[in-house]
């Protein structure tokens, strides 16, 4: 039967734009008949590595950074429904602006790019960053498709730019919803390459995005 759930959030208050807010996540629940080590544990991983690459590096974020381990993606997504509802209670009522969300929910494999999920202009400025991320064989950089916990924030006006982490699927459903969706099975190397391309989108999206007015 339901249970009462949370999603988990911790907030980093933005040096110069902290009433701006970028979402960076992945998803807490797994299905049931494996532990969840790609779908979504590396997700989790990939978003606390941003704020402990952050701190290793002494960067200070210009945007507030929502750092949120959302709930029940697997069954209903109310995780990701409430937290939009609660963000377009915040925009209603304050001067915040949800500028940009990111996803990791694609397993812990090597990045290939993203999935970007915005209007022209703010895919054009992600895809002007490739000669960036190039020398690494992260090169996509397609439309469509961010990521289901961070999609109810399409419905926020002013819309924010939604970005998915996209790495190689080749071997994602060998793993995906199946009993061999352990930790053992989630290469070590590639994870950690996951979360550097996780935390320089987030990075490169706090200095360069645009603002929105609200």
């Amino acid at each position: 039967e339901d249970v009462e759930q949370g999603n988990v959030i911790g907030e980093w208050i933005g040096s110069e734009l902290p009433h701006e807010i970028i979402t960076l996540g992945g998803h807490l629940d797994s299905w049931d008949i494996g532990e969840g080590a790609h779908d979504d544990g590396a997700g989790v991983v990939h978003t606390l590595e941003v704020l402990r690459l952050f701190k290793a590096i002494g960067y200070q974020p210009r945007r507030t950074l929502r750092f949120v381990l959302f709930i029940n993606e697997e069954n209903g997504n109310r995780g990701g429904i409430t937290y939009a509802e609660q963000a377009a209670l915040e925009m209603e009522n304050s001067t915040i602006v949800h500028l940009a969300a990111l996803e990791s929910d694609a397993g812990g494999f090597v990045p290939r790019g993203f999935r970007i999920d915005a209007n022209d202009e703010n895919t054009e400025l992600m895809r002007t960053w490739a000669d960036l991320f190039d020398p690494y064989n992260i090169h996509q950089f397609r439309r469509g498709g961010a990521g289901v916990d961070i999609s109810p924030l399409k419905n926020l006006k002013p819309r924010p730019t939604l970005v998915g982490l996209s790495p190689d699927g080749q071997r994602y459903f060998d793993f995906h919803h199946s009993a061999q969706d352990i930790f053992e099975n989630v290469h070590k190397r590639e994870l950690e390459l996951g979360a550097a391309t996780f935390a320089a989108a987030v990075l490169l999206l706090d200095q360069h995005l645009p603002s929105l007015k609200p």
